[in-house]
């Protein structure tokens, strides 16, 4: 049995005291101690992107952060990117309106990166949208509703 680290992480704004192992994953963090099931961890190698989260607004692979290196960082999954008021962020509303999704496994890893990209890069060209989803997989849309629905949620969000 491994020694538990008491840590605070910040989570969708919410702080939320833990005791985890030292070398526990954000994303089992999240999904199994959190109940946060949003997050979802395809390769487990950082490649896929499924898993990826914002913490402090940048992208980043939670299954390969140690939850306790995030405390004291904001972090943004999938289930925090709604609205306070619960409606869909721009993001979110663009992918549904250009059935930008299938399966789904890749769409909170590709929700979070989108969101961080916009606010990087407002009123990306399609090469540019295609870039920013560039480091994510997706094994079922071919990724031109995709592309389409980054485009789309730079309009909305305008």
């Amino acid at each position: 049995m491994s020694e538990l680290i008491d840590v605070v992480l910040t989570v969708n704004g919410v702080p939320r005291p833990l005791s985890i192992p030292a070398r526990r994953l954000l994303s089992d963090c999240l999904r199994h101690d959190l109940r946060l099931t949003g997050t979802h961890v395809g390769c487990e190698h950082g490649v896929c992107g499924a898993c990826t989260v914002l913490v402090d607004g940048l992208p980043m692979r939670s299954c390969l952060l140690l939850a306790v290196s995030v405390e004291g960082n904001d972090i943004t999954t999938v289930e925090g990117l709604a609205e306070p008021d619960g409606a869909l962020s721009a993001v979110q509303q663009a992918f549904r309106d250009c059935h930008g999704l299938q399966c789904g496994f890749c769409t909170p890893g590709f929700l979070t990166t989108v969101t961080a990209g916009l606010r990087d890069n407002p009123d990306p060209d399609e090469q540019q949208a295609r870039d920013m989803i560039g480091g994510n997989l997706c094994r079922c849309t071919g990724y031109q509703n995709i592309v389409r629905a980054v485009l789309r949620a730079a309009e909305l969000a305008r």
